[in-house]
């Protein structure tokens, strides 16, 4: 096992000004399990790549362990890759197709049996041996992957969006797998994503990317609850949390006829920059339905209920006009999202008031976008 290192790594495509990974740093722990996530063209899988040697680095280095990878052949830097595309041989029976790398590598038949076996064991695939990959399911043949990867023993496994072929069910299944099966064989992992929810079910660590920049590396709970900056706060989170600028009076955020108080902390953050204006996040579920004149509540016109059964969810506009057009939600421009009690959910057309819970609104720079303290 080993650590993995990104020291300054670069990668700027021919004929492209901008680079598609610029100036990455990032530590990955011994047996940890690290998400890259972002949106798609951030540069999380070129990261990747430039681990595993598909692609060069141009400045910076990469290491492994205490090794400096930067210029070594793939096939000597000691990672296994499980890809979207299984990538399995239509021709090779499942145990041929796991044991195949180290039938390459010329080790002994008796202990690739041994190693597949035992992989198969692990993956629940030992009643599949013999079968080819056509008479398999997408999930079995996505672990057959992952054991094509085990059986060789790296030293750091990669991974690059292994479950974006599998329907709903079984990617919530699979998912449950590869994270309980990375602690026991406490591999480091580095897994590509853009779907936040398995960032946040997965890792140990997530690292955010967008484009080719890193936002933030923590925890998934750091994540949820200190967003560095309002790209983050927007990423992480399903649904995606509430985020709008507002002018700043008297100490206080105003959101129409709403304000909302503001501490000493975060006013003497502000700068001139921000022109008066500060930029507010809130989740749906940080919001409280509660009744009108309740200080510091602000009225939402409902036009969409969503019900989940567990949950529901109010799509609205804010009821003030000047203070509607300022927010964005994961439902869009001018829209809100409240996270509201199931049993008791309002109807389209009515009008709810809500009010952010104490100690769980963001604040962020309009100029920035960076956090600001509470």
């Amino acid at each position: 096992m080993a650590s993995v290192t990104y020291d300054h790594a670069t990668r700027l495509y021919p004929g492209s000004e901008t680079p598609a990974v610029d100036s990455l740093n990032l530590e990955i722990a011994d047996g940890e399990f690290l998400v890259l996530v972002g949106p798609s063209g951030c540069g999380k899988s070129t990261s990747l790549r430039m681990l595993a040697g598909l692609e060069d680095v141009n400045s910076g280095r990469i290491l492994i362990g205490d090794r400096d990878v930067t210029d070594v052949q793939p096939k000597d830097r000691d990672i296994a890759m499980v890809f979207q595309n299984y990538a399995l041989y239509p021709h090779m029976t499942v145990a041929d197709n796991m044991g195949f790398a180290l039938k390459i590598a010329g080790t002994p038949k008796a202990e690739i049996r041994q190693r597949v076996e035992e992989a198969a064991k692990i993956l629940d695939l030992t009643q599949y041996l013999d079968r080819k990959p056509k008479a398999l399911s997408g999930g079995q043949r996505q672990r057959v992957a992952m054991g094509r990867a085990i059986v060789r023993q790296p030293q750091v496994f990669l991974m690059d969006e292994p479950l974006s072929n599998l329907d709903a069910k079984l990617r919530v299944q699979t998912r449950t797998q590869i994270a309980s099966l990375q602690r026991r064989l406490g591999v480091t992992t580095v897994y590509v994503t853009h779907d936040q929810t398995e960032a946040l079910t997965m890792g140990d660590r997530i690292a955010v990317l967008k484009d080719g920049l890193l936002q933030q590396v923590g925890t998934p709970r750091e994540m949820y609850d200190t967003p560095a900056n309002v790209f983050v706060a927007g990423f992480i989170g399903s649904p995606a949390m509430n985020i709008g600028s507002f002018k700043v009076a008297d100490g206080k955020a105003n959101l129409g006829e709403t304000h909302i108080p503001l501490s000493r902390t975060t006013l003497d953050a502000l700068t001139e920059d921000d022109k008066g204006e500060i930029t507010l996040g809130f989740r749906p579920e940080s919001l409280d339905v509660t009744s009108e004149g309740t200080e510091g509540a602000f009225p939402v016109n409902v036009n969409l209920v969503e019900e989940l059964g567990s949950d529901a969810f109010v799509y609205g506009q804010l009821a003030s006009a000047e203070a509607a057009g300022h927010i964005t939600s994961g439902a869009g421009e001018s829209q809100i999202i409240v996270r509201v009690d199931p049993r008791n959910t309002p109807m389209k057309g009515d009008r709810v008031w809500v009010k952010i819970r104490e100690g769980e609104q963001h604040h962020f720079s309009p100029a920035t976008g960076n956090r600001l303290p509470d």
